[in-house]
């Protein structure tokens, strides 16, 4: 009778030690997968070590207070990066102010109030596509609808509007993933106390969503504020004696300024670049030395 049970429930016969092999490959397995990733990381890093130590090595002794208040110069000695600098933080700040609440916007439209229908998914699948497009196309876009079609000609607003074009899809799609992230019960539960949708939207899924949002903003602004392709082609140049001071000025920033100096054969305007180099990644880590400040300000208050 016994033997009877025990071939009707194969399960009496299993032997907890038959798996040991299978568990101890998946152990081999994930040990390797790990020390792959972790080489993939080390040479990332090195190589970004010897790229930065090559940089300080070169510029930072024309790293001075003339350096940072001065304009470019055909003489080395006098040459400075100052227009430059303000023009890239008018041109950072205008696209934060255009391209944040448009992608928030069209994000919070797109999670909270847009119908799942086919149109929602074509307008999405869009917006996936259009963060991918090569950066030099919506210069050429910036050209043709803002510097011509608009008359704004070459201009720091010009220049503003086309980067947020260029990073307002992935600020949508971080906003979108940030929201969604946000668990479903706690709009329901304000739903239940009597609020509205916009409500809830307002006091519960954005304080919680906005960590998520601030993250997504400051690394789309970082690539923006690296670039030059788009901005050549709106009519930023590459050599300014003034800073803008108006939104209709003309303009240059780091990235064009830096590439001015290395297309010089001479030394001196090798290591001007370099010291423009690290100019711009602090203010890439100001950026996002803002961006953690307020991170965790909006966590705090979850």
């Amino acid at each position: 009778m016994s033997a009877q049970a025990t071939a009707r429930h194969p399960s009496a016969q299993r032997d907890p030690s038959r798996f040991e092999p299978r568990i101890s490959r998946r152990h081999h397995v994930g040990s390797i997968a790990m020390v792959l990733f972790l080489a993939a990381t080390l040479v990332g890093l090195v190589f970004l070590v010897i790229l930065l130590v090559d940089i300080w090595h070169d510029g930072a002794h024309r790293l001075t207070a003339d350096f940072l208040r001065n304009p470019p110069s055909r003489l080395t000695s006098r040459a400075g990066i100052w227009p430059a600098l303000v023009g890239s933080v008018w041109v950072l700040v205008l696209t934060a102010v255009v391209a944040f609440p448009l992608g928030v916007g069209t994000a919070i439209w797109l999670e909270e109030y847009a119908p799942n229908n086919r149109l929602t998914g074509i307008i999405e699948a869009n917006i996936a596509n259009l963060a991918g497009v090569p950066s030099i196309v919506y210069g050429i876009l910036g050209l043709a609808v803002f510097v011509r079609a608009l008359a704004m000609g070459r201009s720091v607003i010009a220049g503003a509007l086309t980067l947020a074009l260029l990073i307002l899809p992935v600020v949508i799609i971080a906003s979108q993933e940030a929201i969604r992230a946000v668990p479903n019960s706690m709009r329901l539960g304000s739903y239940a106390l009597g609020a509205t949708r916009w409500e809830t939207i307002r006091h519960h899924v954005l304080p919680h969503a906005m960590p998520g949002i601030l993250t997504g903003t400051i690394l789309a602004l970082s690539r923006a504020v690296g670039e030059a392709a788009p901005l050549l082609l709106v009519g930023a140049v590459g050599f300014v004696q003034f800073a803008p001071r108006g939104l209709q000025d003309a303009f240059t920033v780091i990235p064009i300024q830096i590439f001015n100096w290395t297309s010089r054969p001479q030394a001196e305007f090798q290591e001007l670049a370099a010291a423009g180099s690290i100019v711009l990644l602090v203010l890439l880590l100001a950026m996002n030395a803002v961006a953690i400040l307020l991170r965790n300000r909006y966590a705090k208050r979850r």
